[in-house]
């Protein structure tokens, strides 16, 4: 499985950003597919994440700002940042999650992730 994130960078407070994620060697089905973030001395944080049944779930501090889109078909999802605020900076980080049970009945809980891309958000 590999998870490519673009569309970091560098943008004002009040501006937006779009970030992209490109999954590919996908066998299996995807619970969920998500965005996390990471500031520095922060631990990762979910930001939004979508569920395979189409449940879309956003952290509060970005509701309202955050739009998170997936389509299916090319495993691809998105994150449509606007109004971003300097709290918003940190490394942004691509998430799939599988669920599945084996042949002992046993459940696991696997996920994936890309590299990363980092935003800053800046005064």
């Amino acid at each position: 499985v590999q998870l490519v994130e673009s569309g970091g960078g560098l943008v004002q407070a009040g501006g937006s950003l779009r970030l992209s994620c490109a999954a590919s060697g996908i066998s299996f089905s995807i619970n969920s597919m998500g965005w996390y973030r990471q500031a520095p001395g922060n631990e990762r944080e979910l930001v939004a994440m979508v569920t395979s049944g189409g449940s879309t779930n956003y952290a509060d501090s970005v509701k309202g700002r955050f739009t998170l889109s997936r389509d299916n078909g090319a495993n691809m999802m998105s994150l449509q940042m606007n109004s971003l605020k300097l709290e918003d900076t940190a490394v942004y980080y691509c998430n799939v999650q599988r669920l599945y049970s084996d042949y002992l009945g046993q459940s696991h809980d696997i996920h994936y992730w890309g590299k990363g891309t980092l935003v800053t958000v800046s005064s």
